[in-house]
């Protein structure tokens, strides 16, 4: 919720680029608004946690939980006869963030069920399993991909679309299905890490000041390294064999008229996306915007000129509606515990245990609240460190979502699309290795720039 891509925008929070209002507002982690709103959340995550046993989609409390906290807060105003303006702003705000999420990711769920439609998957999913790779060769193969798109494209477009992939070449077999789909949830999370463009922790950084465009690719060869070596734990889990394939049976696809064109204007997408927030200061989701109407004008367009299209609105349909709702109700949740001031207290680690501990420290906290404002409240405390620092707290907060399966935007996008398949139970059983990437990792940093002084 970490999520939070997200995606290419300066968080609405607001932190040190100087563009959005900044509001100041009283504590109030110790009045019985905050200590309920805290059980209330406590009790939503718990929920959220253990979807398959109660089999309730994590939408369902994740909306409650957001919802409710602010319902709380808006009664302990009226009760207490204070001035709502400053609850006001910092809601246009958090609506304001929630809906460049929402739209973004809607657009890219609209551009992947198109590619779906256009049979995009299933003539890749031919040709990677006609060619005889194993199981342990697609692992890889996917992860790699992930690791080198993401920063790209950003880590949660890249871990929607090499999901459905991985979905596409075997449909039953959990066994492969779980821990490839952690992989790419690690691998697009650390390749987004070492980008600018790649994980909307790292934008906020670099649009802050904190590192120039340079600066972050540093980060590389500790994300490389961590990612690395998670993937090679879980490849130890990963059966032998190769998926099912019959040349009688499995037909060779083709595409669908018109399925080039929408993936070229799938990456001419998120380059307007990107391009626009760089140049124009657009919210990410603006470009993305542009390019579904570009989309519809095609669909259009290939309707008069083939005689067969596909329908935009059709497609709509399919995104995952739930996944959406998610994304609304943990950001709003973790928006409530931000305005009751609960977030400061990650801050108050720099002063505790000092800047390195407190950076890394920063991707368990993220796992556990949100990249996104964690990052803000680092960025909007403005403690005093240098620039191996501040791409030390960047790369905790970029990888450290990867721990928990709705720790990220990524991991949250992909339980959507393996519903039932990659769950929060089935990623916790192998969130060990996570851990032991996310540790080397962190030692990599320290060797390069605490040791070597190599940035």
């Amino acid at each position: 919720m970490r999520y939070l891509l997200m995606l290419m925008f300066l968080t609405s929070f607001s932190i040190a680029s100087g563009g959005a209002e900044t509001v100041e507002h009283a504590s109030y982690t110790g009045t019985w608004v905050g200590i309920l709103s805290v059980i209330v959340f406590i009790i939503g995550y718990y929920f959220i946690a253990t979807e398959e046993h109660y089999e309730i989609n994590k939408a369902k409390p994740a909306l409650f939980t957001g919802t409710f906290i602010f319902m709380l807060i808006g009664i302990y105003f009226a009760l207490n006869n204070l001035d709502v303006n400053h609850l006001h702003v910092e809601m246009k705000h958090l609506i304001l963030e929630i809906a460049e999420i929402f739209f973004f990711l809607f657009v890219a769920m609209t551009f992947i069920e198109t590619l779906i439609e256009r049979n995009v998957f299933d003539v890749l999913k031919y040709k990677l399993v006609s060619k005889g790779y194993t199981y342990k060769k697609l692992f890889w193969l996917t992860g790699l991909l992930a690791f080198f798109i993401s920063p790209i494209a950003d880590n949660l477009t890249t871990a929607l679309i090499l999901s459905t992939v991985l979905f596409t070449i075997d449909r039953t077999n959990k066994e492969f299905l779980v821990p490839g789909a952690i992989n790419i949830v690690v691998s697009a999370n650390a390749g987004g890490a070492w980008s600018p463009f790649g994980d909307i922790t790292t934008l906020m950084a670099w649009t802050a000041g904190k590192g120039t465009f340079l600066d972050f690719l540093t980060l590389f060869p500790a994300s490389i390294v961590g990612w690395v070596v998670t993937a090679w734990l879980l490849a130890k889990v990963v059966p032998d064999g190769k998926p099912p394939f019959s040349e009688q049976t499995d037909k060779k696809e083709a595409l669908k008229p018109g399925a080039k064109v929408v993936m070229y204007l799938g990456i001419a997408t998120i380059a307007t996306a990107v391009l626009g927030h760089q140049f124009f200061h657009f919210p990410a989701m603006w470009g993305m915007m542009f390019g579904l109407s570009i989309l519809k004008l095609y669909s259009y367009r290939l309707k008069k000129t083939e005689g067969e299209s596909f329908d935009v609105f059709v497609n709509m349909q399919k995104v995952e509606n739930d996944t959406l709702l998610f994304f609304f109700g943990i950001l709003a949740a973790v928006g409530g515990l931000h305005f009751l001031g609960f977030l400061t207290y990650v801050t108050d680690l720099y002063a505790v245990i000092g800047p390195t501990a407190g950076n890394m420290g920063v991707g368990f906290i993220s796992a556990i609240v949100d990249n996104v404002p964690v990052m803000s409240a680092v960025l909007k405390a403005n403690p005093e460190m240098g620039l191996d620092q501040w791409l030390l707290v960047t790369l905790a907060a970029g990888i450290g979502g990867s721990m928990i399966s709705f720790g990220s935007a990524a991991g949250v996008g992909v339980m959507g699309r393996l519903k039932g398949i990659y769950t929060f139970g089935s990623h916790m059983k192998y969130a060990w290795m996570i851990v032991v990437g996310y540790v080397i990792s962190m030692i990599v940093w320290y060797i390069q720039f605490q040791v070597l002084g190599l940035y």
